[in-house]
């Protein structure tokens, strides 16, 4: 997942013959040991603030006197998929709410029980190992979008911004959104630099890892599509017909697993999870911000950071970004708004937009280095606060 350093123009084009050069990543050792370098310093700051949670988290647990490994490793949606890597999937749809597996995309639990089969430890280690393994190569990803479409510091200040969202411990969960991030922030890269089959095959990996892997297969075809005038025609044909084969391939199954055309909707719905246009969105937010005396402090971040990703969006339009991560963050924002589904974690769901940070990366850049440090310190601490916060005192999952 991890390409050479891009050599391009602040504006992000590069030539016709280094955007259709080659492979992703690099052939050569020495180009992509000079573009880890590049992202040495993004990747150092992204493990400064997660390493930095964990602190907080491991005292305040410890005066809980509750264990940090199992928070981590072991519940809630982790152990779904440490369910699935030890007994796979259900092979009936039933009535029971919240209790089918098959809500849960399979690539994640696939690699947990691969990889621990040839590696010592249990599947939880290996599922939590997996999780901060691929956190540092989204990091990355992160990292190489913002380089690419502006320069270095614009990439360190995406990166960090993202280590510190304040449901960033998840990042470093039993959970699928490290995964998920990889694949998206690596994929819309190989769009912007043109590398249409490594862009496919990445979408493909995240359509098989979340739900929202949609928003990534619609971002590829879309730029594909759009690409067809400017020649090479078949790899972008390929790219944009690829795409959506991981996410539509998973539901397929699903179908034919439960026998019917609808079964993976059937399920979602059994974990009440439907559509309604942003009907059950505008309720809850209404309730919370209007009628609820004493709101839970979870559900008042989850709000602000669904309001909050709704207006930087619209600063993402203002400031004309690519259409492949327009696309991208348009189509996660929409699936997410618009569900009827449970409301608390929405805050996590939307975790993989780093587009959306784009805009205050930006103006941080131009702030005076004072203005810099303040804002970047008041959202580490809040991000450090509020993962801590959900981890330990949120009686739900996160």
């Amino acid at each position: 997942m991890s390409p050479t350093a891009p050599d391009t123009a602040p504006s992000g084009r590069v030539p016709a013959a280094r955007r259709h050069a080659g492979p992703l990543p690099g052939a050569r050792a020495g180009a992509l040991r000079a573009a880890l370098l590049r992202a040495a310093p993004a990747l150092t700051a992204y493990l400064a603030v997660r390493l930095t949670s964990l602190l907080l988290l491991a005292l305040w647990a410890h005066r809980q006197r509750h264990g940090v490994w199992p928070i981590l490793a072991t519940q809630w949606d982790a152990a779904w998929y440490l369910g699935i890597a030890d007994h796979g999937y259900a092979h009936e749809l039933g009535t029971r709410y919240d209790a089918n597996n098959l809500a849960f995309f399979p690539l994640y639990p696939l690699l947990v029980k691969a990889v621990a089969a040839v590696t010592p430890g249990t599947r939880a280690t290996t599922g939590l190992c997996l999780a901060v393994a691929a956190s540092v190569v989204a990091a990355w990803g992160v990292f190489a979008v913002g380089a690419h479409l502006h320069d270095r510091r614009t990439g360190v200040l995406l990166a960090t911004l993202w280590a510190a969202l304040p449901v960033g411990l998840v990042q470093w969960m039993g959970y699928t959104e490290s995964l998920f991030t990889a694949c998206a922030a690596w994929a819309l890269y190989a769009v912007l630099t043109g590398r249409w089959l490594w862009a496919a095959s990445l979408a493909v990996a995240a359509g098989l890892t979340r739900p929202t892997g949609v928003a990534v297969a619609a971002a590829v075809t879309v730029a594909a599509l759009l690409s067809l005038r400017r020649g090479f025609a078949g790899r972008a044909l390929a790219a944009a017909l690829l795409a959506p084969l991981g996410w539509c391939g998973y539901v397929g199954w699903v179908g034919l697993r439960l026998h019917r055309w609808d079964g993976y909707f059937a399920v979602q719905r059994l974990w009440h999870n439907e559509w309604d246009g942003g009907v059950e969105t505008l309720r809850r937010m209404r309730q919370l911000l209007m009628y609820d005396s004493t709101p839970e402090l979870f559900l008042v971040l989850v709000t602000a950071t669904l309001l909050g990703s709704a207006v930087l969006f619209a600063l993402s339009l203002w400031d004309r970004q690519p259409l492949p991560l327009l696309v991208f963050s348009g189509v996660l924002l929409l699936i997410v708004l618009g569900s009827g589904g449970v409301y608390f974690p929405r805050a996590r769901f939307l975790l993989p937009a780093f587009p959306l940070l784009l805009p205050p990366a930006r103006h941080l850049l131009r702030a005076s280095p004072r203005h810099r440090v303040l804002v970047l310190g008041a959202a580490v601490a809040a991000g450090v606060y509020f993962s801590a916060y959900m981890a330990l005192v949120w009686p739900s999952a996160p």
